[in-house]
């Protein structure tokens, strides 16, 4: 079995991440392979003279091809000329080999560089000239190097730069993800700093101090033991409410996040969300959770190329869709979607989902204004 080689990262399909259209694309021009002996096979029948240098020349093209795609980007110009070069070596006694030639000028325009491409096309019109004169090639041959170079090539160089150019989107909006989650990563630290370096030294001082008076004076240790008990349940209360501001999000902010998570995968996004939409605080945080969790799925999971958040108020109960056209089969039961579950639960919420095979998965949200009102008079 042949094994075809791991892209090299600065590769074109390593550079580009390995996108589907490239790869379908770089299999499918391969089959004209057999377009290449079938042909002259059908009009010449079986002669040595054409089959023994057209089947020589397929491990030469199969081996610069793929290193067209996987070898790095430097040599592309290499791999895409020697095809072309073979072509027009083959061509004398194989006018398929006119295959050869467009494909090699058209790679060349993977390289990024325009007037390489352009002069590349120009060369192997002149060449093709040269071979009518030559071999007897059809002028109509002469037609087809140039049309299908400069066509073919401007429709590859036009995917390879759009393609560039959202490698760079999806690495730039990683690193400011990066270095939002390191600012507030610092800020968590500082804030936690702040807020237990003075309390846990003052427990300490008055630890040691009651430990030393233990014997001397019993009620004077007694004293200072409560005094630390209300500094520690001060504190214990800050901190909780320093936790709850950090987990608390507004929908609105949560789906801006879903949106560079899901089309920074390629998956296109769309989100409906009320004009006025109020909530408890606790609610909506719990709800961002969970919307954060659905969205996480689809983009580890689900193959989607397509999501949607529809966010409204249904008569008395708020709801939350959110579908995707990925490959379904979500387990009812898993451990992300089983803390869904149970962070509905605790607001009153419900969560259904239907996720059948190869047809999507929609997750049900569905909270009533009277379970979000009474959790805000217990609040």
């Amino acid at each position: 079995m042949i094994r075809i080689p791991s892209p090299h990262r600065d590769s074109l399909l390593g550079v580009l991440r390995s996108p589907v259209y490239l790869r379908w694309q770089a299999g499918l021009q391969v089959f004209w392979l057999i377009a290449l002996i079938q042909a002259p096979l059908a009009l010449r029948g079986f002669q040595w003279d054409w089959m023994g240098p057209t089947l020589a020349s397929l491990p030469v093209y199969l081996v610069c091809y793929v290193a067209v795609y996987t070898a790095p980007v430097a040599r592309l110009p290499f791999n895409a000329i020697a095809i072309s070069a073979l072509g027009f070596v083959l061509w004398p006694v194989n006018p398929l080999a006119l295959g050869y030639v467009v494909i090699g000028v058209t790679l060349l325009a993977y390289s990024n560089r325009p007037r390489l491409w352009l002069g590349g096309v120009a060369v192997a019109t002149l060449v093709t000239l040269v071979w009518r004169y030559a071999f007897d090639v059809p002028l109509v041959h002469v037609a087809v190097v140039f049309g299908a170079g400069l066509a073919a090539g401007f429709s590859n160089y036009l995917y390879v730069r759009g393609a560039r150019r959202d490698a760079e989107l999806r690495l730039s909006q990683s690193e400011v993800r990066r270095l939002a989650t390191l600012a507030e990563r610092e800020r968590i630290g500082r804030d936690l700093h702040d807020l237990l370096g003075h309390t846990l030294s003052l427990i300490t001082l008055k630890s040691e101090l009651a430990k030393r008076l233990a014997l001397d004076d019993p009620s004077r240790a007694r004293q200072e033991m409560e005094e630390v008990e209300r500094v520690a349940r001060h504190t214990l209360a800050e901190v909780r409410s320093a936790v709850t501001g950090l987990r608390a999000g507004d929908l609105s902010s949560e789906l801006v996040s879903a949106r560079l998570m899901l089309e920074s995968s390629g998956i296109a996004f769309t989100a409906e969300l009320p004009a006025e939409l109020e909530l408890p605080e606790q609610t909506e945080a719990t709800l961002c959770l969970v919307l954060r969790e659905a969205v996480t799925n689809i983009h580890r999971h689900s193959r989607a190329t397509e999501a949607r958040v529809v966010i409204a108020r249904n008569g008395q109960e708020f709801s939350m869709r959110i579908t995707d056209n990925g490959c379904g089969g979500l387990a009812a039961h898993g451990n992300g979607v089983s803390g869904m579950r149970e962070r509905m639960r605790q607001i009153g919420g419900r969560l259904a989902i239907d996720s059948p095979a190869r047809h999507g998965t929609a997750f049900e949200i569905g909270v009533p204004f009277a379970a979000t009102h009474r959790m805000e008079r217990r609040a």
